[in-house]
């Protein structure tokens, strides 16, 4: 029986980067991959950290996506012999990160980036507030009837 590897954390954060910047171009897999001369499937492949991006793979990309190296290897989960702040809270960028990497992320930001009117964008962030609070809410009540 093969025990299925799982992808090394710092594969999974640089494909990630490559998928944030890659969306915020606009700019499909199969596009990346035609420059590259290879197929979307393996952009998909790197991109999810599944496959390991060499040196010099990882440099055309950044020429290609407009980013220096190092784009792809900030805020990088700690190495092993690394300690962390202490008992200090995850970074918020990280969480940003992850959020906008996402279609619905990015999509959600380039829609409310383009409302011109700032007591629209407040409204709208009213909006998403009472909906997150709903939704706690009805996680808090299916909680209460388990029970």
């Amino acid at each position: 029986m093969t025990v299925a590897k799982k992808p090394n954390p710092i594969d999974i954060h640089v494909g990630s980067r490559v998928r944030l910047r890659r969306m915020l171009l606009s700019m499909s897999q199969e596009k990346l991959g035609d420059q590259m001369g290879l197929t979307f499937q393996q952009i998909q492949k790197y991109e999810k950290g599944t496959n390991r991006i060499g040196a010099s793979r990882l440099y055309h990309i950044s020429q290609i996506l407009d980013v220096p190296v190092q784009f792809f290897f900030d805020d990088a989960p700690l190495a092993v012999n690394q300690s962390a702040d202490g008992m200090s809270e995850p970074k918020m960028e990280n969480f940003l990160y992850e959020f906008i990497s996402t279609r619905d992320g990015l999509e959600l930001i380039r829609a409310f980036v383009s409302i011109a009117d700032p007591k629209v964008r407040k409204r709208v962030v009213d909006l998403v507030r009472t909906l997150s609070d709903e939704d706690e809410a009805t996680r808090d009540d299916d909680k209460a009837n388990r029970k």
